[in-house]
């Protein structure tokens, strides 16, 4: 039988882990790290390319060129002179050729093949870089603990991308449709943006050890943190309405500033021949920009709101991101109002596109600060 222990008797503490134990932990976790940071931040880069070239297709009247879909096969473009005919009397069956465009030559359609084309074959390119890296960091034992969940669901919204791609195409090939629906647009370019932010706060998270997210945590703004939630469901909301005067090509019908060719609100907002009131807020040029404008004018109160909150942040580098924040709204806003005045020249038009991508990842790294403030130094002025 052991010997009784006194109830009061000293313990001696657990013998700490060495800094050299302690470091190689860190090393490896920051590799780990490191690997996934580059390989989603080429998906990143590569879906932003992807929303630039569809722009430019749907700018260029380009997206409805080619009326199948193959996902494997269609990855090789006509190689001869008969299956550039076979394309063309393809397309020269659909309501836009018909209704349209009658008449195009060869040459004419040549030219929207190869925007939709490429357009195409950049979302096949995303789900290549995807597998491939999501199996070479697999077979190296290079995914972070606990990540492979999250990079098995990125994957899946890309797969379901490519779905929504081709029901926002089909839409347009019926019919006396000579554009593809715009809610379908929106919900092709929202995807899109859910796919950027998801990446975006991925490589926001990976880039510091997950101890020390654990350990800024607990420092949170709450309040911060659940206005620019707000904030960033409303940038979305204004992503997916900018795809609906996209889609009907309401901002080439009011080229004025700030009243809508003279009137604050556009005549005739809610009709639209031969639909129901509840169509005209999806097809009607007026009340979709209308609705557009006044959202852009909401989303510049609300984040000017924010970054007054953020302003009285303990973090110098929350203040400053909100800062970045609150400057990009503006220039976002100054944008809009310029593709508005130049009735959506291509040029105006596609920095406006990349504008709403830079301010989209703007407030998600500002929100990702107020979840996990980075904390500063008085010494050495950070804080």
């Amino acid at each position: 039988m052991p010997p009784k222990r006194p109830l009061f008797e000293e313990i001696s503490a657990p013998t700490a882990p060495s800094p050299k134990y302690e470091k190689a932990i860190s090393g490896e976790q920051n590799n780990l790290h490191q690997a996934a940071r580059i390989w989603l931040a080429m998906i990143f880069f590569l879906v932003v390319a992807m929303v630039f070239v569809g722009g430019l297709t749907r700018l260029t009247d380009s997206g409805l060129s080619i009326t199948e879909w193959r996902p494997v096969t269609g990855a090789l473009p006509p190689l001869s002179d008969a299956h550039w005919a076979q394309e063309f009397a393809k397309y020269q069956a659909s309501p836009e050729y018909q209704l349209q465009n009658t008449g195009m030559d060869m040459a004419s359609f040549q030219t929207i093949y190869w925007w939709e084309w490429g357009h195409r074959q950049l979302g096949r390119v995303v789900g290549l870089v995807w597998a491939i890296g999501f199996l070479a960091l697999w077979l190296a034992g290079r995914v972070p603990p606990n990540w492979a969940g999250r990079f098995w669901f990125l994957g899946a919204l890309g797969a379901t991308q490519g779905v929504i791609g081709w029901w926002m195409v089909s839409s347009g090939l019926k019919g006396a449709m000579v554009d593809v629906a715009s809610y379908r647009l929106a919900t092709h370019l929202g995807m899109a943006f859910v796919i950027l932010g998801f990446s975006t706060w991925f490589i926001l998270q990976l880039s510091r050890p997950a101890a020390a997210l654990l350990v800024a945590r607990r420092t949170r703004e709450g309040k911060l943190y659940g206005l620019s939630t707000g904030l960033t469901h409303l940038a979305l909301l204004q992503v997916l309405l900018g795809a609906l005067v996209a889609g009907i090509d309401a901002g080439r019908g009011f080229p004025t500033w700030p009243l809508m060719n003279g009137q604050f609100f556009p005549a005739d907002a809610f009709y639209v021949a031969g639909r129901p009131l509840w169509a005209a807020f999806f097809e009607n040029a007026g009340l979709v920009q209308f609705i557009h404008r006044l959202s852009g004018y909401f989303l510049l109160v609300f984040a000017f709101f924010v970054w007054l909150t953020a302003r009285r942040s303990p973090h110098l580098a929350t203040r400053r991101a909100f800062g970045a924040m609150i400057a990009m709204v503006f220039v976002q806003m100054t944008l809009g109002i310029y593709t508005a005045l130049l009735a959506a020249g291509v040029h105006i038009a596609l920095t406006h596109q990349v504008g709403a991508v830079v301010l989209w990842v703007v407030i998600l790294r500002a929100r990702h600060l107020a979840l996990y403030p980075l904390a500063g130094s008085i010494r050495k002025g950070t804080a």
